[in-house]
């Protein structure tokens, strides 16, 4: 018998896999010795992306890709999004929520040109359905206004 079992993963919401491929975070949780950039430096680094308009995840390549930084939370004791918060200019809708949205929009709208394409039709259904949920979910965590509500005639306002 194996001595290391995996936790049972909840399943996808509108698909089969249940999906064990993650990242391999490093073991050492302090920031690698080689790295000369400072917390400060950082921090300073995520607010110029961040007003350029970028989302958390798309900080953490850029760092990552460009900047040779691995690990925020290893460098400033922080993460991303609380950084973001700190500073003011965090994204007034959660990030998860925002890719659906714009998911939504843009089938919609190709639905608009394809009116006959009842497969778009249901996948929009589904990505709704998964709108309405994670907004649920924020609302009672919240991170969204008791009154938010998904409309898809307002939806596209707010994806720009």
């Amino acid at each position: 018998a194996r001595a290391t079992q995996q936790a049972a993963t909840m399943g996808r919401m509108h698909s089969k896999g249940k999906g064990i491929s993650r990242s391999a975070k490093p073991y050492r949780r302090s920031a690698p010795s080689w790295l000369k950039t400072s917390a400060s430096q950082v921090v300073e680094q995520i607010a110029k992306f961040a007003k350029k308009g970028m989302t958390p995840s798309q900080i953490g390549v850029a760092l990552r890709d460009s900047h040779g930084i691995a690990q925020v939370k290893s460098v400033t004791g922080s993460k991303i999004l609380r950084i973001l918060k700190s500073q003011g200019v965090n994204p007034a809708v959660p990030e998860d929520l925002y890719c659906l949205i714009k998911k939504a929009v843009s089938v919609r709208k190709h639905l608009e040109r394809n009116r006959k394409d009842r497969d778009a039709k249901f996948r929009l259904i589904l990505i709704e359905s998964r709108v309405h949920r994670l907004g649920r979910y924020y609302k009672k965590a919240g991170k969204l206004p008791p009154n938010w509500k998904y409309e898809s005639a307002t939806a596209s306002a707010i994806v720009q």
